[in-house]
């Protein structure tokens, strides 16, 4: 697969020297397919991303099936894959009634999801922003209380396909009311992949001058104009190290049409290594495993990473 010696390595000034990965590809990116994935292909997923290094897997969502019919299986695939060693295993909890499922099942870590628009906020949630961020203040008391670790995901943050432009401010609004609720990190989601390096930078300014620290936030990007590795690195520039992809660059998003897949992991992981940055992942191993996903889903994988490695290894 990989050609010895490359990508060669040449590290960039001022650049974060270790990045966590935040792996969504077993729960965002598998959560809009039409055919269903069985439950054992999820978990052998999730195990061969382990292998390859990965140790934060998000694993599944505790929603209700009828929202995400892909991942009614939530109480199935999460036992068979809670015991790996050394593995963080997030979970999405949208409401109470989800925390509860997870906890049953001794989850550890779990993750809200809100959005920093009005109009995503009632596709997505079907209640006005301030409405959704009341439901999670008692889930993320309830989930502290039980010692758990809460991720707060915030989408929209750079634009939303009914209202355009977001304010910055609103997105701040939105991040600080999820931090003052208790979640240990925020992750900012380009759920349409709108971003520009720029607009990522002004925004993580102003968290920082809103009180939230670069280390409480991690970066979602989409792909869908091409800019997700351009403002991947001006959130390094930061000093943000958790970044969130998906193997293989699977996903998008059921509530917001024009949302296309994630960014890649290996495209991620090609640009880490490339800038002498550690991720812990083996990179031929990563791009084995979205093969053998992309032949269980019948298409290629959208990565170019993945399409470029897996060519020269045939």
């Amino acid at each position: 697969m990989s050609v010895e010696g490359l990508p060669m390595v040449l590290p960039a000034p001022d650049l974060p020297a270790r990045v966590r990965i935040h792996e969504v590809g077993a729960r965002d990116g598998l959560q809009n397919e039409k055919a269903a994935v069985p439950t054992e292909v999820k978990a052998e997923f999730i195990r061969r991303l382990a292998g390859a290094g990965l140790t934060t897997i998000e694993a599944t969502s505790f929603v209700h099936p009828k929202w995400v019919p892909q991942l009614a299986d939530a109480e199935q695939l999460f036992p068979l894959v809670r015991d790996l060693p050394g593995l963080a295993l997030p979970v999405l909890v949208p409401n109470r009634r989800g925390l509860e499922r997870a906890l049953a099942l001794g989850a550890e870590r779990v993750a809200v999801f809100a959005s920093a628009s009005e109009s995503f906020a009632r596709a997505n949630l079907n209640r006005s922003l301030e409405e959704s961020l009341g439901v999670y203040e008692p889930v993320v008391r309830h989930a502290k209380e039980a010692g758990l670790h809460v991720r707060g995901y915030v989408s929209m943050c750079f634009g939303d396909p009914w209202e355009g432009a977001v304010p910055l401010h609103q997105v701040a609004s939105v991040c600080t009311a999820l931090r003052d609720m208790g979640c240990d990190e925020l992750s900012l989601g380009d759920t349409i992949g709108v971003a520009t390096p720029g607009h990522v930078q002004e925004l993580l300014n102003l968290l920082n001058e809103e009180g939230v620290p670069t280390n409480e936030i991690g970066v979602h990007f989409h792909d869908t104009y091409g800019q997700a590795l351009a403002n991947t690195y001006a959130a390094l520039e930061h000093g943000v190290t958790t970044i969130d992809s998906s193997a293989g660059g699977l996903g998008g998003c059921p509530y917001a049409k024009s949302a296309t897949g994630n960014l890649a992991t290996e495209d991620l992981v090609w640009m880490l290594h490339g800038l002498g940055i550690e991720t812990g992942v083996d990179l031929d191993r990563l791009t084995a495993t979205s093969v053998w996903m992309a032949a269980h889903l019948d298409r290629p994988s959208p990565s170019r990473t993945v399409r470029a490695l897996s060519h020269k290894d045939q």
